[in-house]
């Protein structure tokens, strides 16, 4: 009964963390189309990734953000802006120190936004 209980809270881990990362590069990807320049806009991206993994129980270094742009100014009006985010989910309950850390899936999800004529 317990492997089978272990089972379904890894199982939720991995589907909170699909759920996570589908939430951040949502966020992600809106924050970056709406700042002036591409030093704002990555920072902003960033910490928009963090408190949307946040709320799922994540932690931010657990995650990777890349950035695309299509054609490749990031702030031209037109530009798709494809923001996509990988997260490493830790298996639960493992008393590992944070050096050595097992992981039970790694999720990746991203989104895409256009950048507005005004803004």
């Amino acid at each position: 009964m317990v492997p089978l209980v272990y089972f379904v809270i890894t199982v939720g881990q991995i589907q909170g963390g699909s759920f996570a990362v589908v939430g951040a590069a949502d966020q992600a990807a809106k924050v970056y189309v709406a700042q002036p320049d591409e030093p704002t806009a990555q920072a902003a991206a960033e910490q928009a990734v963090s408190i949307a993994l946040a709320d799922f129980g994540h932690q931010p270094d657990e995650a990777s953000i890349s950035t695309t742009c299509d054609p490749v100014d990031c702030q031209a009006p037109g530009t798709a802006v494809t923001i996509t985010v990988s997260l490493s989910v830790p298996l639960p309950f493992v008393p590992f120190n944070s050096g050595f850390r097992l992981a039970a899936s790694e999720v990746e999800a991203s989104a895409t936004q256009l950048v507005g004529r005004f803004r």
